[in-house]
């Protein structure tokens, strides 16, 4: 009889992450959280080497690897404007979506969305971070 429920609740989580990528997949170009985007923030040195933490006015924060594509060390401290990429689209996607429907289920939890920005294009907006 164990063995049963166990092969039962291992085909519902089968179909239900089966489920869960289809769905996935089907938003995956049609969601703009995938597209380029422009960010307005604070950005920051975080921890060492090339890491720098750029934290939205809207609450979100990134962190950014600096490839050598805007002059991120030169706008630390700064209020800027990176236009970029999320790295890893389809799983960011995934995680803020799931972020997004725990919290509609009731789940207290920070809705602030956190990820990975690829920076094509940064320029100062401001002097000092507010």
């Amino acid at each position: 009889m164990k063995n049963t429920w166990t092969r039962l609740l291992l085909c519902a989580v089968a179909v239900g992450v089966t489920s869960l990528w289809a769905v996935a997949q089907d938003d995956a170009n049609s969601n703009s959280k995938g597209e380029v985007r422009t960010v307005t923030g604070c950005l920051t040195k975080s921890g060492s080497g090339n890491e720098y933490l750029l934290t939205a006015n809207d609450g979100s924060t990134w962190e950014i690897h600096d490839n050598g594509g805007a002059n991120l060390a030169g706008h630390v401290n700064q209020t800027v404007e990176a236009k970029g990429v999320v790295a890893h689209n389809t799983t960011h996607n995934m995680k803020e979506d799931a972020k997004d429907m725990a919290h509609d289920s009731g789940v207290k939890n920070n809705t602030a969305e956190h990820g990975h920005l690829k920076v094509t294009n940064l320029h100062k907006v401001g002097d000092s971070c507010q």
